[in-house]
């Protein structure tokens, strides 16, 4: 991809109330005054700032009242000569980014419905994201899940161990009331009908805690049919489901905006009190949709943690709402059906895409995983941008 070249013309001036930046782009001009204090406190020499930990290793506080001597431009930046002696550098790309949000870290999202999926499933081989000197499968990996919400796994062992081995390399796996990194057949002394032979709605997973997981994934490593039952996987039933959380809302909004406003705005209580002493809920109650008026960030849902909505809100309106999403998870153009496979490892974005499955016979063993959204962006940014961009670009977060 090629860019076009901008020419800047940007300098840094002090006047009696202390520093103008100022850029000339084109015929445009721009000018920002900049505190003396924000500017010292974000110098990254090597006396500020470990370079091994890069973090501050001075008091900022201590620099009330600093103020620059001198002012000396370069070609690539500036140096400014502080009241308290210091020396700083300052380049003039980093300068200019602090008055320009180019966007850069925002993921190119896309949205589907199942026939999309269908002809398009993102991919990765285990192979390449497992290589231990290149990191372009582990960028093609969380790229796609960053855009989709998902990813394929393929041509993956068999086994739980290389399953664990994949999800560690993406991040921690997260531990919960059930554990870690899990591998069962079904099992209701876990309390939860996930762990049944029965059918599940699509839904999203730990709606009751305050940050649910970031990445789920499932690698089913057998099913076995009952005694009186061929081995034959489709007519076992469990097909599972995915549905594009942040498709549906879209769907929403522009079908029925008044329900999408009362499911973004209506605080929602849920639990998960099925275990003998576990009795865990958020620490406020959540709505559906957690969103800011231009982009969707989290999808919370799972009737069935669902607590009782409150009575300080209109009940009915509320569930007028959730009767249209529902309405929209269920539309057939909206779901994506499959049958999970050994060797094939589904890993998810549990912020946005809701999973279900259809009833099953015989056992089935799956071993799979939570990690931390913050784990897996991580991951995401580091192996898909160079350190020092990732860096500059956690330190601005807008």
């Amino acid at each position: 991809m090629q860019h076009a070249i901008r020419s800047y013309a940007t300098t840094l001036e002090s006047d009696r109330k202390g520093l103008v930046l100022k850029i000339q782009d084109g015929e445009k001009r721009n000018a920002k005054r900049l505190s003396s204090l924000w500017l010292r406190d974000n110098c990254r020499c090597v006396k500020c700032v470990n370079q091994d930990t890069m973090q501050r290793n001075f008091n900022t506080f201590e620099l009330s009242g600093v103020a620059a001597t001198t002012i000396q431009p370069k070609e690539d930046g500036v140096d400014v000569t502080w009241s308290d002696s210091h020396e700083s550098n300052y380049s003039w790309s980093w300068l200019r980014s602090m008055l320009y949000d180019k966007g850069g870290n925002k993921n190119r999202q896309i949205l589907w419905t199942g026939p999309v999926i269908t002809n398009h499933r993102p991919e990765v081989s285990f192979e390449s994201v497992m290589a231990k000197d290149d990191r372009t499968g582990m960028a093609d990996l969380t790229e796609k899940i960053r855009n989709f919400g998902l990813c394929f796994v393929v041509n993956s062992p068999k086994t739980p161990e290389a399953t664990k081995e994949l999800l560690e390399a993406i991040g921690p796996i997260r531990n919960t009331h059930y554990g870690g990194f899990y591998d069962f057949i079904p099992d209701l002394a876990k309390a939860d009908t996930a762990y049944t032979n029965l059918a599940l709605a699509a839904h999203t997973d730990t709606t009751y805690f305050t940050e649910p997981a970031g990445l789920q994934a499932f690698h089913m490593l057998s099913h076995t049919p009952p005694p009186d039952k061929a081995n034959d996987d489709d007519s076992l039933g469990g097909q599972s489901l995915l549905v594009d959380g942040f498709y549906a809302a879209y769907r929403l909004k522009k079908e029925f905006p008044d329900a999408y406003e009362t499911l973004r705005t209506v605080g929602v209580p849920w639990h998960a009190s099925g275990n003998e002493g576990v009795a865990i809920a958020p620490d406020r109650a959540y709505p559906v949709i957690e969103a800011s008026p231009h982009r969707i960030r989290r999808i919370r849902w799972n009737n069935d943690d669902r607590g009782v909505i409150p009575l300080q809100v209109d009940v009915n309106k509320w569930y007028s709402a959730a009767g249209k999403w529902d309405n929209i998870l269920r539309r057939k153009e909206n779901e994506y059906w499959f049958q999970l496979e050994p060797g094939r490892i589904l890993i998810f974005d549990n912020w946005r895409v809701l999973h279900g499955r259809s009833a099953f016979e015989g056992l089935r063993r799956i071993c799979g995983g939570y990690i931390n959204r913050d784990d897996f962006i991580s991951r995401f940014k580091t192996s898909n941008f160079p350190g020092d961009q990732v860096i500059a670009a956690n330190m601005q977060l807008k």
